[in-house]
């Protein structure tokens, strides 16, 4: 009967169909055996797989959002002008005339933290597009180097990398002379691209002996060509959490170099011009000076902080998935 089934169905055939029946039994016998423990890891991996998918900072998004669309709209609901000086009202705590009170020259503290945010944000993506647009050209010519000229670029990157970012940011600046908006976003960003750059040359160097990478270059393409056609796109992931980080990094050396007295002057105002008042404030018990500015600092950096956690654990998974 045996020898008949095995003729009609074929001999290897039906040594799969067997192994794969003994397969399943085993399987059977082991989940039996695991008994409660094995529902429990079961159980337990299930959950971690619930909480990295909800692991996404809705709220920190919801708030950025809300923080920016206030500073760029500010002009549509701020209840008084800005820059108007009322001597007779200055340093006046929170009342419902002046809701966060006024600074010591007299300015609504409300309007200047909107208007001001503007700013600061202003400051944070201007340097980071800066120091990404610079990190991306440094690091792509460095993977696409031959090794003699790829290693002098990274000991030159690391170099720049060991000298305190601040030092370097305070010693360009007092080339430049007076601060203003765009001298303090260009001297932000060109201190700030060497992380980026070492991520974008170590995955060029992974994909630069790639099939496409040789056919454009082949068929004529040029070195932008590729970067921004082949090379770009497949990186982007990688430094999308540095880039946001790099904003984050910007609205606190704004806010530093103004809290130190060289940054933006008194009459622009920013998060951290506000925050040079905090001396004064100290000392006469004006406490709103530096709890309203202060608050929305570090609600937005800390909404910027979870954002970037959250695209690199993004992109952590997605290798781990290849």
């Amino acid at each position: 009967m045996e020898d008949k089934w095995f003729e009609l169905v074929g001999r290897e055939s039906a040594s799969r169909v067997l192994s794969e029946w003994e397969e399943d039994r085993s399987g059977e016998r082991d989940r039996a055996r695991s008994g409660f423990w094995g529902s429990f890891w079961q159980r337990i991996n299930r959950i971690k797989i619930r909480k990295k998918k909800r692991n996404r900072p809705v709220l920190s998004l919801c708030l950025l959002l809300i923080v920016m669309a206030g500073c760029l709209g500010c002009e549509l609901f701020i209840p008084k002008d800005p820059l108007y000086m009322d001597l007779a009202n200055y340093a006046h705590e929170p009342c419902r005339e002046f809701w966060f009170g006024t600074d010591t020259m007299g300015r609504d503290l409300f309007s200047m933290i909107w208007y001001g945010g503007r700013i600061s944000l202003l400051i944070g993506f201007t340097a980071t597009a800066v120091s990404t647009l610079i990190a991306i050209i440094f690091g792509a010519v460095s993977g696409l180097s031959p090794r003699w000229l790829d290693a002098l670029l990274m000991r030159l990157s690391e170099i720049l990398l060991s000298v305190p970012g601040l030092l370097l940011v305070v010693l360009l600046q007092a080339v430049l002379g007076k601060a203003n908006v765009w001298s303090i976003s260009f001297v932000i960003g060109i201190t700030g691209w060497m992380g980026i750059a070492k991520v974008v040359r170590t995955e060029t160097k992974q994909i630069r002996n790639s099939e496409y990478v040789t056919a454009s270059k082949c068929m004529g393409g040029g070195f932008f060509h590729v970067l921004w056609n082949h090379l770009a796109p497949n990186f982007i992931s990688s430094i999308m959490f540095m880039v946001v980080m790099n904003v984050r990094s910007a609205i606190l050396s704004e806010s530093t170099l103004s809290f130190m007295g060289i940054g933006l002057p008194l009459d622009i105002i920013s998060w951290g011009s506000m925050l040079t008042l905090a001396d004064k404030a100290l000392l006469s018990g004006a406490w709103w000076m530096i709890l309203f500015p202060g608050a929305f600092l570090i609600v937005t950096l800390v909404c910027i902080t979870n954002i970037g956690s959250a695209l690199k654990d993004g992109a952590g998974s997605r290798e781990s998935n290849l």
